[in-house]
């Protein structure tokens, strides 16, 4: 059951609506498929299929598309859906940079753009939306009459029951904006309905859409090891206010310091870094202090241009010192995932946020440590895996959550 958030236009779905998403997503992922074929894998009756699938034709949301082999009689007609039918706009607000992307009815990217994220106040981050928005629209020549809404998917702690987005950033001050300035900044610009959510929640929507089999219900996304999307049973899982999913604890509270335990040893409870398990943060300190590595030359021995890819690339050419730090990384995130897997018991776990680059240097060791520390049941059901929508995880999330919209009312 989806929780009543800000993520949503509204909480509860409706048996039609959970019907529109279980026939669409099948008619995307199988078309061109017969009614028939379509009954049989959501287990509605083949009056109910037609039906909705009448109502999408005349909506022009899907077209018949010759005919199936027959078994006898007369053969069965295939249906597929019109990607051109319209087009929606996904935004991610990272923590580094920002990414729209354009999309067509079947997901596919028509237009991208990718800009660094201003390092200021939420009001800069607004007029950053609404400028890319503006150049995305621009490059794709695509009518912004065809556009059915603006998803956003944005990193920090969402409270929807106050209406107000935590960036949760210490570089920029641990700053918070008006959840309802935001949305209504981005309707009235654009003229169609904006969504927003935390960035690991829609990304975990784009993956299970796009990234997984039909029949997977439970997966959690790990946003590097900063924080994670749930779904389960087939649902995104916001909590009560939409911030369900933060794998760490507010350490910059003063409180901190009246907990004897965590004082002596927060770092389980802490990331690494923002975004990247301390990957490049370590890099550059062991740089400084030092170290020979092939890390120093990919940055031309400048240590403020090591980044994750950077130590990545050094890793796989065999440099000891980057393989130290990826097996440190995926050590400290497997821990948290063997956890969480105890706990929600997915059937996949999704690694990504750019460290899942790495490839197996990160997800064979992460998958070792979670079978060394999760109980054997659960450990044996998940399957880990890297992010298979990448950078674009996000924004294609938060395209496909408009379009869950837009299907569900229809």
């Amino acid at each position: 059951m989806v929780t009543k958030n800000m993520l949503f236009r509204d909480g509860v779905m409706s048996d039609r609506e959970r019907k529109n998403l279980a026939i669409v997503d099948i008619i995307r992922k199988k078309g061109p498929i017969s009614r028939t074929d379509i009954s049989k894998l959501t287990g509605l009756n083949i009056v109910t299929v037609s039906h909705y699938i009448d109502n999408y034709i005349k909506r022009s949301l899907v077209f018949e598309k010759g005919c199936d082999v027959s078994t006898g009689g007369r053969k069965p007609t295939l249906v597929e859906l019109n990607p051109a039918a319209f087009y929606v706009i996904g935004v991610d607000i990272g923590p580094i940079n920002m990414i729209a992307v354009l999309s067509d009815l079947a997901a596919n990217p028509i237009a991208k753009v990718k800009k660094p994220r201003p390092q200021g106040s939420m009001d800069e981050v607004i007029s950053k939306v609404i400028s890319i928005v503006n150049e995305l629209v621009d490059s794709s020549k695509i009518d912004m009459s065809k556009v059915k809404g603006v998803g956003l998917g944005i990193s920090g702690v969402i409270d929807g029951k106050a209406g107000i987005v935590y960036d949760t950033d210490p570089v920029r001050g641990m700053t918070s904006g008006s959840y309802g300035m935001l949305k209504n900044r981005i309707e009235k610009e654009f003229a169609v309905p904006a969504y927003i959510g935390n960035d690991a929640t829609v990304a975990a929507y784009g993956e299970k859409w796009l990234g997984l089999d039909h029949e997977v219900e439970n997966v959690i996304y790990f946003y590097s090891d900063v924080g994670c999307g749930l779904i389960i049973n087939g649902d995104i899982y916001c909590g009560a206010g939409g911030s369900a999913g933060e794998v760490r604890l507010n350490l910059a509270s003063s409180d901190i310091q009246k907990v004897e335990w965590l004082k002596k040893d927060p770092n389980f409870f802490a990331p690494g870094s923002s975004i990247d398990c301390g990957i490049a943060t370590n890099a550059k300190r062991l740089i400084k202090e030092g170290a020979k590595t092939k890390i120093s030359e990919l940055a031309k021995n400048k240590a403020e241009d090591v980044t994750t890819q950077v130590v990545i690339k050094a890793a796989k050419a065999g440099d000891k010192v980057a393989l130290e730090l990826i097996e440190d990384a995926a050590i400290g995130l497997g821990i948290k995932i063997a956890f969480f897997i105890n706990l929600f018991n997915p059937e996949v776990v999704v690694v990504g946020g750019g460290i899942e680059e790495a490839g197996e240097l990160l997800i064979s060791r992460i998958r070792k440590t979670v079978n060394e520390l999760a109980f054997e049941g659960p450990a044996s059901l998940a399957k880990i895996i890297p992010a298979r929508l990448g950078e674009n995880s996000v924004s294609l999330g938060a395209s496909l959550l408009v379009m869950r919209e837009v299907f569900a009312a229809i």
